[in-house]
């Protein structure tokens, strides 16, 4: 992908309840509004709303990297000890690749404010060209995950040859190393 194009983002709320209507998906919300902080670069969004089915979260990242060719893909809710919690095993049955320090990350942020954190089981992994991330289901938890990461997914997406993200500094503050 060339420097210049728009990044494609997709967003995936794993939610029963929210995808049968029960109730408004404030965390997808919530990763759209973080990310339109953070990022000054263009990028067009791809945004679901599906139950707790691991057939139908493969199905959806699988769609939103190679069809609709996603450079990175973030998903929320179903990463918890729950039954029915299974969006980390839908991720890792579709990633050539897992990039567990992610999750370690996320889930050291979450500690600094709730013990629960490590009931998390957020991951994250690599498909093809994408990067795929799993976060918390609470929009709270989701901006402290996301401010803990996001400085390491640009370089990510570079190294991946994806779409350049540029990003408003003032927000938050990318690590790229220096070129030589």
């Amino acid at each position: 992908m060339e420097d210049h194009q728009t990044a494609k983002i997709g967003i995936i709320t794993v939610s029963d309840r929210a995808s049968a209507g029960i109730y408004e998906d404030k965390s997808g919300k919530a990763i759209i509004d973080t990310l339109n902080e953070y990022l000054n670069s263009e990028w067009t969004e791809c945004y679901e709303i599906i139950p707790d089915e691991q057939t139908v979260i493969e199905k959806t990242i699988i769609d939103m990297v190679d069809k609709q060719n996603c450079c990175l893909v973030i998903t929320t809710g179903g990463t918890g000890p729950a039954k029915r919690d299974v969006t980390p095993e839908a991720t890792e049955a579709v990633c050539d690749r897992m990039m567990p320090g992610f999750g370690e990350l996320m889930r050291a942020e979450s500690l600094k404010y709730v013990p629960t954190a490590i009931l998390s089981r957020q991951t994250a992994g690599l498909r093809g060209e994408s990067l795929i991330l799993n976060l918390p289901g609470k929009p709270k938890s989701i901006r402290e995950c996301l401010d803990a990461v996001f400085p390491a997914i640009p370089y990510c997406i570079d190294l991946m040859e994806g779409p350049f993200l540029e990003c408003d500094e003032d927000v938050i503050k990318p690590f790229r190393p220096k070129q030589k």
